[in-house]
């Protein structure tokens, strides 16, 4: 035996365990997910898989043709495109302010930033519920103090969401923070130096060597968060309950009452597979939008 081919089977023995966890835990249940997608897979078919009928692509142009789905999808990407740029500037707010020199207690103030993160989302959704409650939580109290009528923030249509997107991006922005500290720890301090000796604005500094260093990282920031954002779940559920009106009825929340409220799995599936695509094709975007730009700046 050569020693290349040692080598090689030393590299497979190594990566042996990782890949199994990966197969038992990632790909059988993406390709189970992917064939009960094709079935009318129900809880008849729990039952008995007699009953299992095979459906094709019916479960796909059924879910295209629900009016709760494109509802779903609509309340998704308003989700998406307020919440995303809001999470990733005020992390990256919190870390250009935690990495100036006129800050004190840093590591105070990143554990305190940082906390959100790791407490539990439906413990601390509850308590939003209650801080934004019409007759008793704290922010309409704020509000009557000021002389502002009460707010209905999630018994209103108008304002559920903004109310769902802003507990959202006090409860996610802590960890782009850290992410982004990291970045700005690596940009070289002699760019600064130099742009500052050419009397460089601190707005030119951040738009042409912050930005511009730290670019990769705040794209995969972007398609972190927006993967993220698109699979809103657990804050409506708790919050909301999908309404007031389903207006904070996510794709995946309406993937969650399909498979397990009236156990339509096959459908959920679809629901779950249309959402994937979705996903890839927004990433796939904001890559190709990432090197548009580097090729315009070049």
């Amino acid at each position: 035996m050569t020693h290349t081919r040692r080598e090689s089977l030393a590299a497979w023995a190594f990566a042996a365990p990782a890949l199994v966890v990966i197969a038992l835990f990632f790909a059988v249940p993406v390709f189970a997910g992917l064939a009960l997608s094709l079935t009318d897979f129900d809880i008849y078919a729990l039952a008995s898989l007699s009953n299992l009928r095979w459906q094709g692509l019916d479960n796909y142009l059924h879910v295209l043709s629900l009016p709760l789905f494109w509802k779903a999808l609509g309340n998704t990407l308003y989700f998406v495109v307020l919440g995303v740029p809001l999470s990733i500037g005020v992390s990256l707010a919190a870390a250009v302010l935690l990495q100036s020199k006129l800050v004190r207690f840093k590591p105070l103030l990143r554990t305190a930033l940082f906390a959100p993160v790791v407490t539990t989302l439906v413990a601390v959704a509850v308590i939003w519920r209650y801080l934004f409650h019409v007759k008793y939580g704290l922010v309409n109290h704020t509000l009557q103090s000021l002389g502002i009528d009460p707010i209905d923030w999630l018994g209103d249509p108008h304002w559920s969401m903004p109310t769902i997107i802003l507990f959202a991006a006090w409860k996610n922005f802590g960890g782009n923070m850290i992410i982004f500290i990291a970045a700005l720890q690596a940009v070289p301090q002699d760019l600064y130096e130099a742009a500052r000796l050419d009397g460089a604005r601190p707005w030119a500094q951040f738009r042409h060597i912050t930005l511009a260093n730290i670019a990769p990282t705040l794209l995969m920031v972007s398609i972190l968060t927006t993967a993220g954002y698109f699979q809103l779940f657990a804050e409506p559920y708790v919050m909301t309950q999908g309404g007031p009106l389903q207006s904070t009825v996510s794709v995946l929340y309406l993937m969650y009452e399909e498979g397990f409220k009236w156990w339509n799995l096959g459908l959920a599936s679809a629901v779950a597979f249309v959402l994937f695509v979705i996903i890839v094709g927004v990433s796939k975007g904001l890559i190709a939008l990432q090197r548009r730009l580097n090729g315009g700046e070049a």
